[in-house]
């Protein structure tokens, strides 16, 4: 079945196409950052999954975001890879040049139609209708799957709104996406205005129609499916929500609303449900985003019921309080504690249960960590299993910076001091540093090594399991000169996890300094550059 399919053959009921868009907008969120072969991970994992289209970046911000689009597309197996490009010929050639090389491209170009944005680039509504028509004919002369958003939609007039649409549609576009940019609207005006377009716009019934919505009023769900309602064909959601201020539509979320309620939601998607728990768990840990508790369908609290009557509930019949199986997601009710006798073919065994199939190398890099945390540690859990496995994800031996060794001196009778050497580009540079705790010391000693600019915005440390040889999860943001950064670890020394989370928001602060440096600066670009 293709991208562009509108109904399932299997079943009758019409298909909804899953735009994810995680890799672009979802890392646009501030201090999501993610390294080249983190977005390799997740785009071979959403692929997988059996999402329709990936948009996997904005080839034109950097020369890092074309070279993971351009592998991206080279690596695709099942998915249509997209691109993002603003209105001019620049953004679309350069995003023509990463995506071709996919089995299924597809250019995905936009521009604000509101009055507010159509303010920005100063263009009469003439202009503004030019611009439209000139540059999706350019993408579609390139490229036979074109994308075209109408920015900021949902605050657009109507009349107008219309009147572009239908010039996108005549210029070539495949696809007509409808975004509720900053999240204003409500899901009844969401289903009026695909109403409206697909009653109003000519030719509007030879496209597919998309919805593309923010959560800045904790509506995007809702916002999605009452477009799909409407007559949208595609949801253009992340992975946990990830994205802009509030994010944006969560894909487990919308997912399994349609599978649950397919009583009222009679559409069916091509997603693999059974493998969202993982993605979400990868998701999470690269972006330094961690899920909240009372997420639905990935959150920790999800299935999880404390109160009597609940209980007593679920044990005598699950389906009680329980609307989904945690099977259905990916996530396995067995919590079976494993130590320092198991070996590598249980190891790999437990981490295939939970969504990790390891190569060789990276199951001995983790088996040799899992052992010494199971000297540590008398019981180590799936919760301890996953915070290892993410953590090694951080760990890369190509990092610019990282922790060889680390001794701090604490107490009640000061004063605190850390004793740290680092890897600076390969050389070994040590130090000392006191401070006013042990945290603070190591930090110190981070900054004397190594000179930075960043300020530290974001402290936050959490147990992954229970006890006091829990291990801790300790998350780093970082802010320089405009630039946020977010970094992770785990141990159950926790200044030890402090100290690898703080050098892994450094290493992506490093990683946003090249991406914002003068040669990639995409507001330089205009619409007549050819």
């Amino acid at each position: 079945m293709t991208a562009q399919s509108a109904v399932s053959p299997k079943d009758k009921q019409p298909n909804v196409i899953i735009f994810d868009t995680t890799l672009r907008d979802g890392e646009q969120s501030p201090g999501a950052t993610m390294t080249h072969d983190e977005k390799l991970e997740i785009a071979s994992l959403l692929d997988e999954m059996g999402v329709d289209v990936i948009e996997a970046g904005f080839p034109i911000a950097s020369e890092g975001d074309f070279a993971a689009v351009a592998e991206i597309s080279k690596r695709a197996k099942n998915s249509t890879i997209c691109g993002l490009a603003r209105a001019n010929f620049k953004d679309i050639d350069r995003c023509w040049e990463a995506v071709k090389y996919a089995p299924s491209p597809r250019i995905h170009t936009f521009i604000g139609t509101s009055p507010l944005h159509r303010a920005i680039p100063n263009l009469t509504m003439d202009e503004m209708a030019i611009r439209i028509h000139d540059t999706v004919t350019h993408a579609r002369n390139l490229c036979d799957n074109v994308q075209w958003s109408a920015m900021d939609a949902t605050r657009t007039e109507h009349d107008y709104l219309c009147r572009v649409v239908e010039i996108a549609i005549k210029a070539g576009a495949t696809t007509i996406n409808i975004p509720d940019t900053v999240g204003y609207t409500a899901p009844r005006e969401s289903a009026d205005l695909i109403a409206m377009l697909l009653a109003r716009v000519p030719g509007a019934d030879t496209v597919v129609f998309a919805t593309h919505c923010h959560n800045d009023l904790g509506m995007a769900t809702a916002n999605a499916l009452a477009a799909v309602d409407a007559g949208a064909r595609q949801i253009e959601c992340t992975i946990n929500g990830l994205g802009e201020r509030a994010g944006n539509t969560a894909l487990e979320e919308v997912v399994m609303a349609m599978k649950v309620r397919n009583d009222i939601m009679p559409y069916q998607t091509r997603i693999d449900t059974t493998k969202i728990m993982n993605l979400s768990r990868r998701v999470a840990s690269v972006s330094g985003f961690a899920v909240q508790f009372n997420k639905a369908i990935v959150g920790k609290n999800a299935f999880l019921h404390e109160s009597g009557i609940h209980q007593d509930g679920v044990l005598k019949n699950v389906e009680t309080f329980e609307i989904m199986r945690p099977e259905d997601i990916g996530l396995h009710q067995k919590n079976i504690a494993m130590g320092k006798h198991s070996g590598r073919a249980a190891l790999r065994a437990k981490l295939k249960e939970l969504g990790y199939e390891l190569a060789d190398n990276q199951l001995n890099d983790v088996f040799v960590r899992f052992k010494a945390l199971a000297d540590r540690k008398k019981e180590v859990y799936d919760e301890d299993l996953i915070a290892l496995v993410a953590d090694e994800a951080t760990m890369e031996e190509h990092s610019h910076i990282q922790v060889k060794r680390l001794r701090v001196i604490c107490g009640t009778e000061g004063p605190r001091e850390a004793d740290l050497t680092l890897l600076i580009g390969g050389v070994e540079k040590s130090t000392e540093a006191t401070g006013d705790g042990p945290v603070d010391a190591a930090f110190n000693a981070v900054d004397m090594l190594f000179d930075h600019q960043a300020r530290l915005e974001v402290y936050q440390v959490h147990a992954v399991t229970e006890g006091t040889d829990a291990q801790a999860t300790v998350s780093v943001r970082l802010t320089e000169d405009g630039r946020i950064a977010t970094g992770q670890s785990a141990d159950t020394d926790t200044v030890v996890a402090s100290v690898k989370a703080y050098v892994n928001a450094l290493n992506k602060l490093i990683v946003r300094r090249q991406k914002s440096a003068p040669d990639s600066d995409v507001k330089s670009v205009s619409y007549k550059d050819r």
